[in-house]
């Protein structure tokens, strides 16, 4: 819901970062993996009981999930580079449920299954749509300029960014916040297989 308006705030300086990175050589397939490296070991971190050092890391990884798409901007894009995007963050966004779970099985065990639950329903409604936007050749630039079909949702990263923050701010809290998270997460995901039956249907 947020994302649109947050990409106006961040792609200037990102773009212009991007370009800088570029002329060193950076390539954008490179940031995009050491943005997975990042939020993988943010979410060792919190597994290993040491959430609040996980911010850095994560936030980090964040960063470098920006900056590889304006590093392809900046140099060439490519397929493959938005394949592998998607792919890393959505490894990503199952870690660090996965990491509260294993580091307290007992409190975090159910609401933690829920949430990742939530997510794989919501993850899908988003990657089904984009393969049919693509098939009738829809366009968007609302959330940016994207390798694939990014329809917009109740809960985008943005909100899933703050959401994580604050789970790496108040971990006791873990298990309320995902349960009401991933409440929202299939809320998302409905609203979005109802605005595809109207757009697809025919």
């Amino acid at each position: 819901m947020l994302d649109a308006a947050a990409r106006r705030l961040i792609d200037p300086p990102l773009n212009r970062l991007g370009r800088a990175l570029a002329r060193r050589g950076a390539t954008a397939d490179g940031v995009t993996l050491t943005g997975l490296a990042l939020g993988l070991v943010a979410a060792a971190l919190i597994a290993l009981g040491a959430p609040g050092w996980a911010l850095v890391p994560l936030l980090a990884s964040r960063l470098a999930d920006g900056l590889d798409g304006a590093v392809a901007r900046a140099t060439r894009k490519t397929d493959w580079g938005g394949y592998l995007d998607i792919a890393a963050d959505f490894a990503f966004y199952g870690a660090v449920p996965l990491a509260f779970v294993l580091a307290d099985p007992g409190a975090n065990g159910a609401a933690g299954a829920f949430l990742l639950a939530a997510f794989y329903f919501n993850g899908t409604t988003f990657l089904g749509y984009a393969i049919l936007a693509e098939k009738k050749r829809m366009e968007t630039s609302a959330q940016g300029s994207k390798s694939l079909y990014f329809s917009n949702g109740l809960l985008e990263g943005t909100e899933t960014i703050g959401f994580f923050v604050a789970l790496c701010l108040w971990p006791g809290w873990f298990a309320p916040l995902a349960w009401i998270f991933g409440a929202l997460c299939y809320l998302s995901g409905t609203l979005r297989l109802i605005g595809a039956r109207a757009v697809f249907r025919g």
